[in-house]
């Protein structure tokens, strides 16, 4: 027997399992996209109960998922219709924890479920919603915990089942065993039909993996050594092929997958060993593509293979960071997959409070046509025979249907189960029956509700509930035409962001051995702060130490102490002065604002004098802004609930600005410096103009939530833009238009749930906002327009590792040659490291005008503070950030098209066999040439004929 190759082992964070470098797939580019947290099933409470099951199963109409209540199942629509909401409804079936259950492959309304009380149900869920009652079968019991289920792949009346050591096959018509196969050594932990449903393999806590032709005998046909450790395994088949994968773990409690040919069942033809880790891994194959999904029960990265078995191996194609981590994972059936989008596959993955799916494409050019070697044909959704049929000899196969809309109708019939027992007499007419009509025809289901129903949480927010087909762009693929998507993406609106892809940036760039960082720093300050020149990171130690450090030399910090900025109090906040790259204002716990001049180069030695305090606030101050024009303009907001403008020229405040009646979060200058705009925690947002009143001459509803917020100003002052929280604590953004403040917000989204608040970048050339809070791992993109639907969702940064600050340096440090349209400082524990985003472009070779417009000169301030207080309003002038050797895309050269086929006439012209005749034989002669033409050796020059003597 062939031995066992070990191929490569994984280490933390994953690595490519194996790659072939001379084969190439059309599945190498799959890249898996997660929907915005509105595009989730959000606010449900799941449960995960120690058993072998996903916890989480899909039919082409509804979802399944285990429930934090011990027998009880939660059922949601897989989609809804004109952007209803999603309601969850419950399935009350078991007495004790509901261990599987899986629905029927030819009847998305047919579900079975098995339990710890020893019994195997079967449930009609009516298109209404509603679950039939009572159930229409029960199996059993079985005298122990029923632990897996499996129905038959080619028979709608077959289901294996799995109880302790007894593996049963039943017919469900007349619900009995088939054949009770031969006894394991342990439990059994898994079950797998062949996909042409003839043999059926089990895995074991025996550490034991067992081949079985139920029609033959009880018996196993072949059974070998699997696993050395009898922690949870799981068997699946290979197509309809002689090969099976198997996952476990190893004698050193490794992830291992062993790829097997039954033909050679002593051992295994290749091994491949995964990362370490106490999670169960959840295999989900796809046999069409050939395509594995890994997902581990406790973990947030799932992994897409691709399986091979011609020449034995596992290719890593992506791996996906979730932001939750996975309680269990399900595919959805390929009938339901958006094949117009080219979504190869769709994995739901179950977590804590959600159901969140995520779609694996394969981009291609165009979206408008039917791409038929990424979607084969695959099996059709009506049963092949009856259980009978099957038991006496038959292989009949499901006729394979085409994936192709045009193609395939509107309903889908599917084949219901026919029971033929006492059950008749128990269920009453007036319930669906499925006795005397086994086929009939389904119209499209409406979708499961329950107004009453207990799996959804009171704190579902509203915005979370929408249907997945509405947010995150998928639908079953079946209903819209090539034409209508067209139509929609010509009338839709969407972003030239929405491909913006956020890069970290090569370590060489980096700031490492960052050593006692301050992390706590107060949820109105940033966390840190920097200019063009420096970046200052708070530190632990006392007196409010800051570090300067130099972003123009990166690299390890030494392990001594450098020097820094001994501030005396503990510091609030602390920013740049935009003007004076060397002046640094700090913001102190002890109501005071002391200002800095940093030398040029840097700290060289320790500062314990400031160069001026500032002296007015009775309490601990919570922010700092300095104005966007005028030079030596500083705002400050207190405990005292007050704001005071300040003039750093003179050291004197200017300016008392009362009116909140609670702390006050955030506060924000206008573009054009008239105006500032708070947001409290009394659920207020104002406005004020410092120079013509002390109180707010508007005032409008904001956050619910009393958790925090910040406030921008968007769209060139005419709007705000407020993130914050509901009264669910769930984090929102509001959009505010300035001219009717008090109306409430134009609009608002939510965007998850999560402690931190939410602190907005806003870049004013491109519209684009940025966000993330502290601890969070991903940064939102958003463009903002001033017309519905306001929000357009670009794609959003993700780090394996949360961050404790996220600050963007000016637009003037972007690459444009490399399309960079923003650039940021992340803060970790202890490293500060660059990211840059970018826009993927064909001619980047040109100046990407249409994404660089003209920028302010932001570092010259258009007035003075004097002229500022005295009325005067003035505005930054604009340089192009065009390099003079780059040519603007907008006036490159227009590209011809060429022509892929001849026209129409040149196929439409009818010739006649004389021209054909005519045109053969002037295309052979003009390949011989002229039959006068000399021959090259007539043009050789030979020897003189008395050279020959």
């Amino acid at each position: 027997p062939q031995s066992p190759e070990r191929v490569r082992t994984l280490s933390e964070p994953p690595q490519p399992i194996t790659m072939n470098r001379f084969k190439t797939s059309k599945f190498r580019n799959t890249v898996p996209r997660i929907p915005r947290k509105e595009g989730w099933i959000s606010g449900i409470r799941t449960g995960s109960p120690a058993s072998c099951g996903n916890h989480i199963k899909a039919s082409c109409s509804l979802i399944a998922f285990n429930s934090d209540s011990a027998g009880v199942l939660g059922l949601v629509p897989l989609e809804v219709k004109n952007d209803d909401k999603r309601l969850v409804s419950q399935l009350n079936c078991h007495s004790d924890v509901v261990t599987d259950f899986d629905f029927s492959p030819f009847d998305d309304f047919l579900l079975a479920t098995c339990s710890a009380d020893e019994t195997v149900k079967l449930w009609r869920l009516s298109e209404s919603g509603q679950p039939s009652s009572p159930a229409l079968g029960t199996l059993g019991p079985e005298g122990c915990q029923v632990e897996t289920l499996l129905f038959h792949p080619t028979v709608g009346e077959v289901i294996a089942t799995g109880a302790g050591r007894s593996a049963k096959v039943w017919d469900l018509a007349q619900q009995k065993p088939l054949t009770v196969l031969e006894s394991h050594g342990d439990q059994i932990q898994s079950l797998t039909w062949k996909p042409d449903g003839t043999l059926l393999g089990t895995s074991c806590k025996d550490k034991k993996l067992r081949i079985y032709d139920p029609r033959t005998g009880p018996a196993a046909s072949q059974s070998t050594q699997g696993h050395e450790n009898n922690k949870d395994s799981r068997l699946i088949w290979i197509n309809a092929s002689d090969y099976v994968l198997s996952f476990g773990y190893g004698q050193m409690r490794v992830r291992e997958v062993l790829l097997w040919d039954i033909r050679r069942f002593t051992a295994s033809v290749a091994s491949f060993t995964l990362y370490s880790s106490s999670g169960t891994l959840i295999p989900l194959y796809d046999p069409d593509t050939g395509l594995l999904v890994l997902a581990g029960k406790g973990e947030n990265i799932i992994t897409c293979c691709e399986v091979s078995t011609a020449t034995p191996s596992l290719t890593q194609i992506s791996q996906c960071l979730t932001e939750t981590k996975s309680r269990g994972a399900a595919l959805v059936p390929k009938l339901a997959v958006d094949v117009m989008a080219c979504e190869v596959l769709r994995v739901l993955q179950l977590t804590y409070s959600s159901v969140v799916p995520i779609s694996y494409m394969v981009p291609r050019k165009s979206l408008q046509e039917f791409h038929d070697d990424l979607f084969p044909d695959t099996a059709g959704n009506k049963s092949a025979m009856s259980a009978q049929d099957w038991w006496t000899g038959s292989n009949k196969q499901p006729v394979k249907v085409s994936l192709n809309p045009a193609k395939r109708l509107q309903k889908t019939v599917t084949c219901k189960l026919s029971l033929k027992t006492q059950l008749e007499e128990q269920i009453p007419s007036s319930l669906p029956s499925t006795l005397q009509n086994p086929c009939t025809e389904r119209s499209d289901v409406s979708g499961l509700s329950s107004p009453a129903s207990s799996l959804t949480s009171p704190a579902t927010p509203s915005s979370l509930v929408p249907s997945l087909s509405t947010n995150s762009g998928l639908s079953s693929g079946f209903v819209s035409s090539p034409s209508q998507k067209s139509l929609q993406s010509i009338l839709g609106h969407s972003s030239k962001f929405r491909h913006a892809q956020g890069t970290l940036l090569h370590r060489d760039m980096h700031i490492t051995n960052l050593k006692g960082l301050n992390l706590t720093t107060p949820g109105e300050c940033d966390g840190f702060c920097l200019n063009c020149q420096q970046v200052a990171v708070p530190l632990l130690t006392a007196g409010g130490q800051i570090a300067v450090l130099e972003l123009s030399r990166p690299g390890r910090l030494p392990d001594t102490s450098i020097p820094t900025i001994q501030n005396s109090s503990a510091v609030a906040d602390f920013c740049w002065d935009p003007f004076d790259l060397h002046r640094l204002t700090v913001a102190g716990e002890d109501a005071k604002i002391r200002l800095w001049h940093i030398p040029e180069g840097g700290l060289q030695e320790t500062l314990t004098e400031p160069e001026a305090v500032l002296r007015g606030h009775t309490e601990k101050i919570y922010s700092i802004k300095f104005h966007p024009l005028a030079a030596d303009i500083l705002a400050s907001s207190s405990y005292d609930m007050s704001i005071r403008i300040w003039n750093l020229v003179t050291g004197k405040e200017e300016r008392l600005l009362t009116g909140h009646s609670d702390q006050i979060f955030s506060l924000a200058w206008s573009p054009d410096g008239q105006l500032l705009a708070t947001v409290c925690k009394d659920g207020k947002v104002r406005l004020y103009d410092p120079r013509k009143s002390t109180k707010p001459v508007q005032e409008g509803p904001g956050p619910e939530g009393g958790r925090g917020a910040r406030v921008v100003w968007v769209c060139a002052g005419k709007y705000l833009l407020v993130s914050g929280f509901d009264s669910r604590s769930e984090r929102q953004l509001y959009l505010y238009n300035v001219e009717c403040l008090s109306e409430g917000p134009t609009s608002s989204i939510g965007i998850d749930v999560s402690p931190s608040t939410l602190i907005p970048f806003y870049d004013k050339d491109t519209s684009i906002v940025f966000l993330s809070g502290k601890g969070d791992t991903r940064v939102f993109l958003y463009e903002i327009i001033p017309e519905a639907p306001f929000f357009l969702d670009c794609n959003s940064f993700s780090s394996s590792d949360p961050h404790k600050g996220f600050v963007f340096l000016p637009k003037t440090e972007c690459n444009v040659r490399n399309v960079e349209f923003a650039k940021a400082i992340r803060l970790r524990q202890t490293a500060l490291e660059p990211i840059v985003f970018r826009v993927p472009r064909v001619k980047s070779e040109y100046f990407q005008d249409d994404i660089f417009p003209d920028t302010e000169v932001w570092w010259e301030p258009a007035l003075s503070a004097t002229a500022w207080l005295s009325g005067s309003n003035g505005k930054h002038r604009r340089i192009s950030l065009r390099p003079k050797d780059m040519i603007p895309v907008s006036e490159a050269p227009k590209d011809v098209p060429i022509r892929k086929y001849a026209p129409s006439s040149f196929y439409l012209e009818e010739k006649s066999d004389e021209q054909k005749k005519e045109e053969l034989l002037n295309a052979m002669v003009a390949k011989l040439g002229n039959r006068d033409d000399p021959l090259p050796q007539d043009a050789f020059e030979g020897v003189a004929e008395d050279e020959w003597d």
